[in-house]
């Protein structure tokens, strides 16, 4: 147990610069403390007391501004920057060492029972705003850029940009720590035109040495 809180700490000071003090991150990191109130109450969630469960999971949202099902399964080192308006379903899987800001959405798009929510893979980073829809799959070391929407799988060491998402692979994959350059974003918008016009160009030299 303390080995798991000292890790959380660790991860604070490892992924964000303005994190100067043990004591300031423990008393003042809101996606901190929402992690350590999901611990307990997944505890009462797999004890089948889920009841209990439920009603820390909404003092979680009260005090944190941040909403993890209790049901969600979240793997070590997990950093929720900000957090306020993060909402992570209850069949979610996150696994160890993804950073995730605020805004971000782990939701669901069916009624039925099962699986519905995401997996996330190690090391994945999330931006502000992004939402993940859907039983899709994360794949580890990839970077989903802010406001993204992603409904599909996403390959390992992918950039996803877009709404909705569209992922390209990273010229050099992270290793170790998380990748958090998430401000680095592909425009597949502007690549797109470029290429367009590279071929109306090659067009209009092609007809033109035929005339």
């Amino acid at each position: 147990m303390f080995k798991t809180v000292r890790e959380d700490i660790q991860s604070v000071f490892d992924r964000d610069p303005a994190a100067r003090h043990w004591l300031e991150v423990l008393l003042n990191y809101a996606g901190l403390h929402a992690i350590w109130n999901h611990r307990i109450a997944h505890w009462f969630w797999k004890i089948n007391l889920k009841l209990v469960a439920r009603i820390l999971s909404q003092m979680n949202r009260f005090f944190t501004g941040i909403e993890i099902h209790p049901g969600a399964q979240i793997g070590r080192r997990f950093f929720i920057d900000h957090g306020m308006g993060v909402v992570i379903g209850e069949t979610s899987e996150v696994a160890d060492d993804v950073t995730m800001y605020h805004g971000v959405t782990l939701g669901g798009v069916s009624l039925e029972k099962g699986k519905r929510h995401p997996t996330i893979e190690r090391g994945v980073v999330i931006g502000a705003g992004a939402k993940v829809l859907g039983a899709i799959t994360i794949g580890e070391g990839s970077r989903i850029g802010a406001n993204a929407v992603v409904v599909d799988d996403v390959p390992k060491d992918s950039v996803v940009v877009g709404v909705p998402g569209h992922a390209v692979h990273k010229d050099h994959p992270s290793r170790g720590l998380p990748d958090l350059d998430h401000d680095k974003l592909p425009d597949t918008v502007e690549e797109a035109l470029e290429e367009l016009l590279e071929r109306v160009e090659a067009l209009e030299k092609k007809e033109r040495s035929a005339a």
